[in-house]
């Protein structure tokens, strides 16, 4: 029998607060899915199907990582997929601080021995999901150059978190496995 496996995935998570004007934003969205309030939180890095001990190799290595507190601005909106967008997003404000972070969990997890994508990242808040045809383009373009003057916060990051995921018919439910505080 194979070792069990788990969908993982490193993430800052976001306050009440932050996340009450995120879901007051996504009402504001023609979303078809919209992700549950409590489950709005920032990928740093996507691990995706990885096994237990994998999962506690890079626990270990995340424990070594060594940053500053900072603090982030959510500012505009945005649709990931082009002409077919799949997913629409909050976006971040600049901040050289959580780049760092991520180059940091990133090569974290490379040194644990995992694969992850080598694809740039863009920091974002994903608010819903929608498959190609579902919302007219022109209705989605419309919604996002209204609320292209969103902003929230600044809000502190004092910790980043190790989550599993749990896929179910009503979306994914996020379970904290590990948190590692920030100085």
């Amino acid at each position: 029998m194979g070792a069990a496996m788990i969908r993982a995935f490193v993430a800052i998570p976001l306050s009440e607060a932050i996340r009450g004007q995120l879901g007051l934003l996504a009402q504001m969205l023609p979303l078809p899915r919209r992700v549950a309030p409590e489950a709005l939180h920032l990928t740093l890095v996507f691990l995706g199907e990885i096994t237990e001990p994998q999962a506690a190799e890079a626990h270990a290595a995340f424990e070594t990582i060594r940053a500053a507190r900072f603090g982030l601005t959510l500012r505009g909106t945005g649709a990931f997929g082009g002409a077919r967008p799949r997913a629409v997003h909050a976006a971040l404000a600049p901040e050289p601080a959580l780049d760092r972070l991520q180059a940091k969990v990133a090569q974290a997890a490379r040194q644990a021995g995992l694969e992850i994508e080598r694809r740039r990242f863009v920091p974002h808040v994903t608010l819903g999901r929608l498959k190609p045809g579902e919302v007219e383009p022109w209705r989605l373009e419309q919604a996002l150059l209204q609320t292209a003057g969103f902003a929230a916060g600044p809000f502190e990051v004092d910790h980043f978190s190790l989550y599993r995921s749990h896929l179910g018919r009503s979306g994914a439910a996020y379970e904290e496995l590990a948190r590692y505080d920030l100085a």
